[in-house]
Order: C-alpha cells, then sequence, then structure tokens
C-alpha cells in the first residue's frame, strides 16, 4: 500500500533534514516594534523633559521672588533722585581718577558685579546699590556711543520693602568696602532722619538704626560728626576732610559753646580743606585753653640727648656727657676752658641765674 496520500505527500520523517519554517519577527514586524520602543523612549524622556521643565520653572519663580535673579535695564530707565546717594560731593567723585579706573575696567572686562535696583509708583526703577558702577557705564555711553553700553546688569529688589530697609541696603555695600568717611555716614543719618518715609526724625536714633553692624566706639564717632554736621550746617564745605580725631574734639567744644556763630563765619570764608581744619584746630584749642586753669610746668626728671656721636644725659645737678674721645688724654688748661665756656652759655640762657 502506498504510503503517500491522496494529495501527494508520505507523512513527515522525524529525522528528515527538511527546512522549517522560520517563525522570526518580519521587517514589517521588527520595524513595528522598534517604532513602539521609539514611541515608549521619546514619551518618557517628554515626561522627565516636562518634570524637569516645572522644577525649574518652580526653582526661577522662587529666585525671582526672592531677588535673585539678574536682569539688563537700559540706563535710561534707572532713577537716582528718589533715594539720596551715601556720598558726599558726588560732582568730584564722578571725575576722580577712582572713577577712571572703573571705566576702564568695565572697559575691558565688562561689568561684573550687578547693581541693585527697585521699582517706583511710575513702573519704572530707582537706583539702591551700585552709584558708582551705573555713572560710570552712563559715561562710557556718552564717550563712545557704544550699544553694549546702553544696558546696566541689575539684581530688582523683591517685594515690597520698607524705605529705613533700603537705606540699611545702601550703606551696607560701602560699609563693608570701608571707603565712607564717618562724615558720610553722618549724612546718610541725617537724610535718613529727614525722609517722612523712614518714620524717624532723630538723626542721633537713626544711626543706631543705620549702623547696628558697626562697633559701638564707630557708632559714637558718626553722632560725634552728626552734631558736628548739624550744628555747623553748610558753612562746613568740606566735611570729607575732617579726619575722625578732629571732628570728635569738635563735636565735644561745640558743647555749650557760646563762640558757634563766630566759628561758622570763619568756615564759610576758607578756600580751601586745609584752611577749614586749621580754622576747627583753632577753635578746640582755644576753647581747651580757656576752660583750663594754669599749671606749673612739670620738672624732668632726666633730658637725653645726642649730639653727633656724644651721648648727653642732663639731670638736677648733673651732666654727664659720653663720647669716643679720651678725655683723660686732654690737658687740664684746655677741658678748663670748654668748661668755663659752657658755665657761661648756661648762664646767658638763664639771664645770669645760678
Amino acid at each position: 500500500m502506498s504510503s503517500r496520500n491522496k494529495f501527494g505527500f508520505g507523512p513527515l520523517d522525524p529525522g528528515s533534514t527538511a527546512s522549517r519554517r522560520d517563525r522570526g519577527v518580519g521587517p514589517m514586524g521588527a520595524a513595528v516594534r522598534e517604532a513602539a520602543e521609539d514611541l515608549h523612549a521619546s514619551t518618557e524622556a517628554k515626561v522627565e523633559q516636562r518634570r524637569r521643565n516645572a522644577e525649574d520653572a518652580k526653582a526661577f519663580r522662587a529666585a525671582r521672588e526672592a531677588g535673585r535673579v539678574l536682569v539688563s535695564l537700559p540706563l535710561d530707565r534707572i532713577g537716582t533722585d528718589d533715594l539720596p546717594r551715601d556720598r558726599l560731593e558726588l560732582e568730584a567723585v564722578a571725575v576722580s581718577d577712582e572713577m577712571e579706573e572703573l571705566k576702564a575696567s568695565i572697559r575691558a572686562r565688562g561689568q561684573k558685579e550687578p547693581i541693585e535696583v527697585y521699582e517706583d509708583e511710575l513702573g519704572g526703577y530707582q537706583l539702591k546699590k551700585g552709584w558708582r558702577r551705573l555713572t560710570a557705564l552712563r559715561q562710557l555711553h556718552v564717550e563712545t556711543g557704544d550699544r553694549s553700553f546702553s544696558e546696566v546688569v541689575a539684581r530688582i529688589e523683591a517685594g515690597e520693602s520698607q524705605r529705613i530697609a533700603r537705606y540699611i541696603d545702601m550703606v551696607e555695600e560701602n560699609v563693608v568696602r570701608e571707603d565712607l568717611t564717618f562724615a558720610e555716614m553722618a549724612q546718610v543719618a541725617i537724610t535718613a532722619a529727614a525722609d517722612p518715609g523712614t518714620g524717624e526724625g532723630d538723626a542721633d536714633a537713626m544711626v543706631g538704626r543705620l549702623y547696628t553692624a558697626l562697633h559701638k566706639t564707630k557708632r559714637s564717632y558718626i553722632r560725634s560728626f552728626v552734631s558736628v554736621l548739624e550744628t555747623l550746617g553748610d558753612d562746613l564745605r568740606w566735611p570729607k576732610a575732617v579726619k575722625r580725631d578732629l571732628g570728635v574734639e569738635v563735636a565735644r567744644t561745640l558743647k555749650g559753646s557760646s563762640d558757634i556763630p563766630a566759628l561758622r563765619t570763619a568756615l564759610s570764608g576758607c578756600s580751601d580743606p586745609e584752611a577749614q581744619n586749621r580754622i576747627l584746630g583753632e577753635f578746640v584749642s582755644v576753647s581747651k585753653r580757656s576752660t583750663t586753669p594754669d599749671r606749673p610746668a612739670a620738672s624732668r626728671p632726666k633730658l637725653e640727648f645726642h649730639l653727633g656721636a656724644t651721648k648727653v644725659t642732663a639731670r638736677q645737678g648733673e651732666c654727664r656727657i659720653v663720647s669716643q674721645d679720651n678725655f683723660a688724654e686732654i690737658s687740664r688748661e684746655r677741658l678748663e676752658r670748654a668748661v668755663k665756656a659752657f658755665e657761661r652759655e648756661l648762664r646767658a640762657g638763664s639771664g645770669g641765674k645760678s
């Protein structure tokens, strides 16, 4: 009986090496699978990117609300008239050698430190910190016409701030650099006290609010200059030139003095800082002489000095001369002449008194 059936093929031989049907993924299936895998990976990447974007946006909003975001602002949008500066003689600072050095640095390396501003009621910006940097950029823009100097990098104050806090922020920058004179710091206290927005009308008390971080001794010096500036007013034309010790002495002398009108008149006629300080020094000296009783001059226990290689020591009843000379080799007659000449000079200087 034939092993073949009506279809013409026999039973499969288990040991046969005939090729079997390939059950692997075909080209179309592979393409579909790759597309699905790519879609899945792309979806995960997009989800991760959205998560990162949300985190970045949240961090940016927090930084902006905290005033840590830097922006570029046109120079003409920033005013400097709302918050008085903490420096005297700003015109002199604007044309100083230090300003030229700052301009040279910005011209070569750009603005490295941002200024700080706050929004005013009109939607513009007012300067809080960085008057020198802003002035340097404005001068460079006028001098060069370069558009790179037409904007300034700034940090915008976050939220509503008390006016006294703005004064404190303004002065702290310069106090940390220690480039403010005591007269300048005193002027800030006087200006801030007169500002209705600070709620403090006493300049002496304002010193404690503005300069809390300073040592109490420095605050005492500032208060002395507050007294000097308030008493002498505009007649003190060069307050920055008044050194600390002189200012403290003048403040002490002004208390209870009846010569203040005369002092102000003398100061108003000064032509330079040296003349001003000389008048202030004389005012202190005259006051001390008038309040200090005359005292007999105290006798000195000993006087020593060198005359060339010779050392002289003088005491009551004794004058000792030490030198490299061998006095034993000098004749007695010569020594006597020297001693007599010495005595004559002493008697002549004392009016013949022995």
